[in-house]
């Protein structure tokens, strides 16, 4: 690995399936899918992205960075809230599209900017032939207006 280039993918479908290089397959953005889970009970905190300069300083640090598609720029997650993501394990798929981190959490253990532990506190439900959501986790581990008055979020 050099600078934030990984090497490329091979077409070769048993060398990408194997051991050897972890050669990332970057989307047409420049970017991976993460899939982050906590590594004490598994359950799903978050789905991000990752640009090849987030995911090197992933592997190199061991503190969790992603890529914001909306602010369009890196981020550490966890330097404003304080809920710093401590990488254990880096998994990737068969098609090394996807990566998965088994993290642990600092501060208040909630990597969701609405203060909740996960992103996926919602359900979706179909009711009386309409389609709603329903709040399964209302627990707020910290006050988001507290943590990111003026503040980006992550």
């Amino acid at each position: 690995m050099c600078d934030n280039h990984f090497p490329a993918p091979s077409a070769n479908k048993a060398e990408l399936e194997g051991a050897g290089d972890f050669t990332p397959r970057f989307d047409s953005n420049g970017l991976v899918t993460a899939v982050v889970t906590d590594i004490r009970d598994g359950e799903l905190l978050m789905v991000a992205h990752m640009n090849a300069e987030a995911l090197r300083l992933t592997v190199e640090t061991g503190i969790a960075h992603y890529y914001s598609r909306s602010r369009a720029s890196l981020w550490k997650k966890g330097e404003t809230s304080g809920n710093l993501q401590t990488v254990h394990e880096i998994r990737t798929d068969c098609d090394q599209d996807v990566v998965w981190l088994k993290i642990s959490m600092a501060g208040h253990d909630a990597a969701c900017h609405t203060g909740r532990r996960s992103c996926f506190y919602r359900s979706v439900r179909k009711v009386d032939g309409g389609i709603i959501l329903e709040i399964e986790d209302d627990a707020r581990h910290f006050d988001p207006e507290a943590v990111y008055s003026s503040k980006e979020t992550n």
